[in-house]
Formats: structure tokens, C-alpha cells, sequence
């Protein structure tokens, strides 16, 4: 049996980074355009839009629910399978903020933008395979990194 944790690094991000990534994101954005709602990708869009619908005082959040492991499980040695949309929304995005925490293979990011064309795809994290299909972003980590976000790991 071969060991496939030798390829990949962990990256713990704390409450505190995501926080200030966040508030980084929409310095970014707040000058873009004047943005009528925040559609989040869940689930891992949910806390990055909550924290920039603050930092840029938007009310209207909306989701759109994609599935994309096959195991259901987070965690480095997940399966990603065909993606599933569980629930999307009707029109083409313009004007809105489509927000995640990372864009990895693209595969999700990619699939959201067909689904809205117009939408502003913002994310506080990419990697090399996907961050074509972001439109802003913070930071950028390598493809063989993979990021621990606090809402999956146990507090300390």
C-alpha cells in the first residue's frame, strides 16, 4: 500500500487569518461594482460571505449548494466525484458577489460560473489548478498544500 501523505502539507488557517483575509477580500471588492447580494458556495462560502456581507454591508446572501466529494468527508485524501448541485438560483449572477473559501481544481468554481456567468467570483484562497476562475482572491498556496479551515479542525 503506498503512503500519499508525504504529498501533501497541511495548512492550518485560524479564526484570526480568516478573519483578516476576509476583511483583505473586501478592501478588494468594495470598489468593483456596487453588488445587490453575496451568493455563497456551500458550505465552504458560507463563513467568508457572512464576513464580507459585514465588512461591505450587504443583507441579501443567498447559497448555492454544490457537492463535490465523493466520501462526503473534508480531508486530504477526499475523493472529489462529478459535482452535484443540490440547490442553485435563477439568473445569470450580475451584480453579485459568488463567494468560497478556495478555489482548488477549479472543477466547483467552474461549474458555479456556468451556472452564473455574470457573478463575481471571489475567494480568500487559490491554487494554481483553479485560480483562473477566480476573479479576486487573497491568497495564493501551492496545489500540493492543503488548507485546514477552522471550522473543520477541533479548538484548541
Amino acid at each position: 500500500m503506498s503512503d500519499t501523505s508525504s504529498h501533501h502539507e497541511e495548512i492550518h488557517i485560524s479564526w484570526n487569518e480568516l478573519h483578516l483575509h476576509a476583511k483583505l477580500l473586501a478592501q478588494q471588492l468594495k470598489d468593483i461594482a456596487d453588488w445587490e447580494g453575496i451568493i455563497a458556495i456551500t458550505r465552504g462560502g458560507l463563513i467568508p460571505a457572512a464576513l464580507i456581507a459585514q465588512e461591505l454591508n450587504i443583507r441579501f446572501i443567498d447559497t448555492i449548494c454544490i457537492s463535490s466529494y465523493e466520501n462526503k468527508k473534508a480531508g486530504a485524501y477526499a475523493k472529489q466525484s462529478d459535482l452535484e448541485v443540490i440547490k442553485s438560483i435563477d439568473g445569470d449572477g450580475a451584480n453579485f458577489l459568488l463567494i468560497d473559501d478556495l478555489v482548488d481544481s477549479g472543477k466547483t468554481a467552474a461549474f458555479a460560473k456556468a451556472l452564473l456567468p455574470k457573478a463575481h467570483l471571489a475567494t480568500l484562497y487559490a491554487k494554481p489548478a483553479g485560480k483562473a476562475y477566480a476573479n479576486s482572491y487573497v491568497q495564493e498556496f501551492q496545489q500540493h498544500q492543503w488548507l485546514i479551515f477552522p471550522w473543520e479542525s477541533n479548538p484548541t
